[in-house]
């Protein structure tokens, strides 16, 4: 079934389950994403062979840049497909991929077994996942804020992010579950590290179907946006030069300390502090809970206040403590020291990670909003972001650690330049300008 009701005559309760529905699907998409990241502790010697430790991290941290190499490509796809066909089709359809990459890094023998296939096999796998999250972030960053209306489109629109990070966080409980209560390490090395990847397909096809039952929202359906010729074009997104590039620009440096603080962390704490895997897990653990919390306070927060004060608290924030955080945590053999150094990066990231999804979906008419969010974001992240653990591991083999930390320091910086001279999206919204239609007859589908 799927209705065609503008978004201000949507009840409260169905415009919940609207954002439920889009919602659950994305935490499907993130929990396979990060599941790689998770588990390469234990399934990078399946596939890359090799004495030194940091070696086979960074072999496997190469791997995942690569899918993020695709992300651009998904976002391209994904978006124009959203803006002509709908935004319900391309989750949909983006779901599927998911699936399938994970799909294949489950079923993949390893390298004693089938040579250098194996990497080759998981970099394809990587590459389909690329796809299809460089897809699924548009298009769920612009079904949320769609679906929501003015007076709190912040609050529900930052449950991309809590789902997100409730992907990475469910990714990173079946770790604790595995490796405290299920298996020995000797097994987690040799097989059971395949067992979060099945999980992932099989999930992804169940919200493959849930999906099918989204309403489309009426900024897409209205009669204006359908008759554009052009939607959905890099022609019509490139009518935006400015909203392209402020995308780019505000992306730039929270997509790496989102990265840096979270998925890189974990190994981070391992390698560099020195923790074992079961304490970098669980810390890792618990600070992405509280800061899945976050995310909605600093939401609703954005609705009272507006988003700028917001973006521009992690911009300042997040160029003065960086460095010093992350020399901190590198010479902490506490667990609790590591614990409250982390929170307080979580705490200041949060005021870009809850708003950045409507930010950007406010900048852009419907026409063109699905690809106008999804490809300059993941242009950035690709570019940024992916490579985060990359180069942190290799300037680490270098002996130069520290200036990965001022590398942040620095992308942070450019995007506090770009927080400070845009127009604050809350009291300027293209989503705002634009007309609804009638509503359909209850229960009418389209």
């Amino acid at each position: 079934m799927n209705t065609s009701i503008p978004h201000q005559h949507l009840t409260t309760a169905a415009r919940i389950r609207s954002i439920v529905g889009g919602s659950l699907g994305n935490l499907v998409e993130w929990y396979d994403w990060y599941v790689y990241s998770a588990f390469s502790l234990y399934f990078a010697d399946a596939f890359f062979p090799s004495s030194s430790q940091t070696a086979k991290l960074l072999n496997t941290a190469g791997i995942f840049a690569i899918g993020f190499l695709m992300r651009p490509i998904g976002g391209w796809l994904m978006g124009t497909f959203a803006d002509k066909k709908g935004r319900k089709a391309a989750l949909t359809w983006s779901v599927l991929l998911m699936s399938a990459g994970s799909l294949i890094i489950a079923i993949t023998p390893d390298f004693n077994t089938i040579g250098i296939a194996a990497p080759l096999l998981l970099v394809l796998a990587r590459v389909i996942q690329g796809l299809s999250v460089g897809g699924e972030y548009g298009t769920s960053a612009t079904y949320l804020s769609e679906m929501a209306d003015k007076k709190h489109r912040g609050f529900y629109s930052s449950f991309q992010y809590v789902t997100l990070i409730m992907g990475q966080l469910l990714a990173l409980g079946v770790l604790v579950l595995l490796q405290r209560v299920f298996m020995t390490e000797e097994q987690l090395h040799t097989w059971g590290w395949r067992i979060p990847f099945g999980i992932g397909a099989a999930l992804a096809i169940i919200t493959m179907y849930l999906r099918r039952s989204l309403h489309e929202p009426a900024t897409f359906t209205n009669k204006e946006n359908k008759e554009k010729r052009d939607r959905g074009t890099i022609k019509a997104l490139l009518q935006h030069p400015r909203a392209v590039l402020t995308v780019i620009g505000l992306t730039l440096g929270g997509t790496i300390a989102f990265y840096t603080f979270t998925t890189y962390m974990q190994k981070f704490l391992v390698n560099t502090s020195g923790f074992s895997k079961n304490t970098a897990t669980l810390i890792s653990t618990i600070t992405l809970f509280i800061f899945m919390l976050l995310q909605p306070v600093f939401g609703m927060l954005s609705d009272r206040i507006g988003r700028k004060p917001l973006l521009n608290a992690f911009g300042i924030l997040g160029t003065l403590t960086t460095v010093p955080i992350m020399m901190a945590l590198s010479h902490t053999k506490d667990e609790w020291t590591a614990f409250w150094l982390i929170m307080l990066a979580l705490l200041i990231v949060s005021n870009y990670t809850s708003i950045n999804a409507v930010v950007k979906a406010e900048l852009f008419p419907a026409h063109v909003r699905a690809l106008g969010v999804g490809l300059p974001y993941a242009i950035a992240v690709s570019a940024f972001g992916g490579s985060a653990e990359y180069l942190a591991l290799q300037l680490k083999v270098w002996g130069h650690p520290e200036w990965f930390y001022w590398y942040v320091t620095v992308c942070i910086f450019v995007s506090l330049i770009v927080y400070i001279t845009m127009r604050d999206t809350h009291k300027h919204s293209k989503i705002e300008e634009e007309p609804h239609p009638n509503p359909s007859p209850e229960g009418e589908g389209l």
